[in-house]
């Protein structure tokens, strides 16, 4: 094994043991999917099953005591994380209380709270990407579902008799108040194994979703909507109880009435279900999510409910804090750092278990979060603002992926392989029309959840990172080597073979769309504030700025010696391979793939340096390689030239 490939072995392997957990694909969303379901189906049909400590019906507790064994394996079967450990631990407690004929009470908080650390530490949606359209649903109830279900969902169409077990009444709401609807969602989506429901995989996402929105709404009467109606519109405080589509989708009944007075849970359910663009009309304040969140985790914390208190902890980033932070971070960044360095600190604090440290933490946050709303409404109108800020946006995430691409169209013009320059090319033009169409999806079509972004963020980076750090380790070995023009002729032409061209697009689209993408979702934010004019003119002047600085680099770097100009770039490249490590690191902090463990540093955005002890070991071992690489690199060199 050449000395490349060994170094390139010991950065994936760090990678892996910093991050280990890898992109989930979709199979591994699914399998989340698949246990959270479980999980659901244990906390609302478990009472069925077992009451007093006495089977009730042996049928259904061997389904139960199934469905926790599935869940227990499945979760082991998951890539591995910091949460999984815990995770598996309170599977096993759950599987120890179905087999002990526990209450049905300490069985289904079991579950839901195992069902919400799973969602926390494997993020997957959970919730419609648009509002859903319940006439849509109908006429998808009246295909799809009649015929088991009834025209009314009563359990009475014409094939239920036939049926074992019989399909259930969607209209019963002792067993609706327990579900979510993303429950619905799933059951409609998996199907339900040893049932005659069958997955409808067919139908598309939004029409699952209109179709759950529409047969969630079969338990209640006209009187429920009517009086959820009085309610909303006369008790504004009850918007924080249900203040998005989201929470909406994640919410049941049963839950909804802990924090509500009785009967009111009933009829706020029923006319937000059967009215959901309600919640899109009147778009919650994010910051009062964000705080509601910090004290949600703070009881958990105290309650001794560790799990619960760190899933809190990361929704009230990433449900709260992460969407205003396009509009914060163009009008104050210094308190959108601060901000962002404080949640890291509180999320250490509430997955270490220290009470007192968080409660401060949180005291602060309440405080910084006033001043970042003080800030947003202060400069929101300002069409100047805008303009500046599409410019700065641009320009920060531009130069790095373009600082990339120059570097590789010089190397090959240099290099006189002008024939695989169109990969290159391919790869950025690629990477813009990903833009352009995750443009339109996030301002009409879906709402990019903040644990997607983080993670898109996240793993394109260290991706990228390990490619530049290997091209750049092999462009210091050849500057080094003497003869570059018969080099040059002889070996560079066998050594860009199809697959290093294939290599060259994938860096090339996934170092340009990393950037794209954070900078589509901040203007999407910017577009919102009705300076749309202002906002293309600072783009257009920022592709302007773009364009000359990638000629004057390509000028320059073209009057350089051949050996120099592969100890420049191979020198540029590693540096940004020390900062996109930095920055995809932070970015599985902040989907909560990875804890945080804030040490006191100074957080410098330029160089991708955070002040945590997983981003600082992360580049600390990227500067050994590079240190180690140049120093065997230097050897080589001194013996080809004696």
């Amino acid at each position: 094994m050449s000395f490349l490939r060994i170094l390139l072995f010991l950065l994936i392997s760090f990678l892996y043991a910093v991050s280990p957990v890898i992109a989930q694909t979709t199979v591994e969303q699914d399998k989340a999917k698949q246990i959270w379901q479980l999980l659901d189906y244990l906390a609302v049909d478990y009472g069925g099953a077992v009451k007093d400590g006495k089977v009730v019906s042996a049928p259904e507790y061997a389904e139960m005591q199934e469905f926790a064994l599935s869940a227990e394996r499945q979760l082991g079967e998951l890539p591995a994380n910091a949460a999984q450990r815990d995770l598996l631990l309170q599977a096993t407690q759950l599987r120890s209380l179905v087999a002990e004929k526990s209450a049905a009470v300490n069985v289904s908080t079991k579950a839901r709270g195992l069902a919400g650390a799973l969602l926390a530490a494997y993020p997957v949606p959970v919730s419609p990407g648009k509002t859903p359209d319940l006439k849509l649903g109908a006429q998808l109830f009246q295909a799809q579902c009649v015929s088991c279900h009834g025209s009314l969902g009563r359990g009475d169409g014409p094939l239920a008799a036939s049926l074992n077990p019989p399909p259930i009444a969607l209209t019963g709401h002792d067993r609706a108040k327990e579900r979510s609807l993303f429950s619905l969602h799933q059951i409609i989506t998996q199907g339900v194994k040893g049932t005659s429901m069958p997955a409808f995989a067919q139908l598309t996402d939004n029409e699952r979703w209109a179709l759950a929105f529409f047969a969630s709404n079969l338990p209640y009467s006209d009187a429920d909507r009517e009086a959820g109606k009085k309610l909303w519109e006369t008790n504004s405080a009850l918007h924080a109880s249900v203040p998005s589509l989201s929470i909406l989708s994640q919410t049941s009944e049963t839950a909804l009435a802990k924090s509500l007075p009785d009967g009111q849970a009933v009829q706020v359910m029923a006319y937000l279900k059967s009215n959901p663009q309600i919640l899109e009309q009147n778009k919650p304040d994010s910051l009062a999510l964000s705080k509601s969140r910090l004290k949600e985790s703070l009881a958990a914390l105290d309650k001794g409910d560790i799990s619960e208190a760190s899933r809190l902890a990361i929704s009230a980033y990433l449900d709260g804090f992460e969407p205003i932070e396009p509009a914060l971070v163009t009008k104050n960044k210094v308190l959108f750092n601060s901000i962002e360095k404080t949640m890291g600190e509180f999320r250490a604090a509430v997955t270490a278990g220290k009470r007192d440290e968080a409660h401060t933490i949180e005291q602060q946050l309440v405080v910084q979060l006033d001043q970042a709303k003080t800030a947003l409404q202060s400069s929101n109108s300002d069409p100047i603002s805008t303009l500046i800020s599409a410019l700065t946006i641009l320009l920060r995430e531009g130069i790095e992926a373009l600082l990339v691409v120059v570097a590789m169209i010089a190397f090959l013009k240099r290099a006189e392989r002008k024939d695989v320059l169109p990969y290159v090319h391919a790869g950025w033009i690629a990477a813009l029309a990903a833009g352009g169409l995750t443009w339109v999806a996030a301002t009409y079509l879906v709402t990019f959840s903040g644990a997607s972004r983080e993670m898109t963020a996240g793993y394109s980076s260290l991706f990228a990172a390990v490619i530049l750090l290997s091209v750049g380790i092999w462009m210091h070995q050849k500057s080094l080597a003497g003869r570059w023009q018969q080099y040059v002729k002889d070996k560079l032409s066998s050594a860009l073979n199809k697959r290093s061209a294939v290599m060259l697009f994938l860096l090339s689209f996934v170092t340009v769309y990393r950037e794209v993408f954070e900078t589509v979702l901040f203007y999407a934010a910017l577009w919102s504030d009705g300076n749309g004019g202002y906002l293309l003119i600072g783009l257009l002047v920022g592709i302007v700025i773009l364009a000359v600085i990638a000629v004057v680099l390509l000028r320059t770097t073209a009057r350089l010696p051949i050996s120099q100009f592969f100890a420049v770039s191979s020198a540029l490249v590693a540096i940004l391979a020390f900062v996109l490590v930095g920055k995809g690191i932070t970015a599985l902090q902040e989907a909560g793939v990875i804890n945080v463990t804030p040490i006191a540093i100074p957080r410098i955005d330029l160089l991708g340096i955070y002040p945590s002890t997983e981003s600082i070991m992360a580049q600390t071992a990227i500067l050994v390689i590079i240190i180690i690489s140049f120093i065997l690199n230097q050897r080589i060199g001194n013996q080809n030239r004696t």
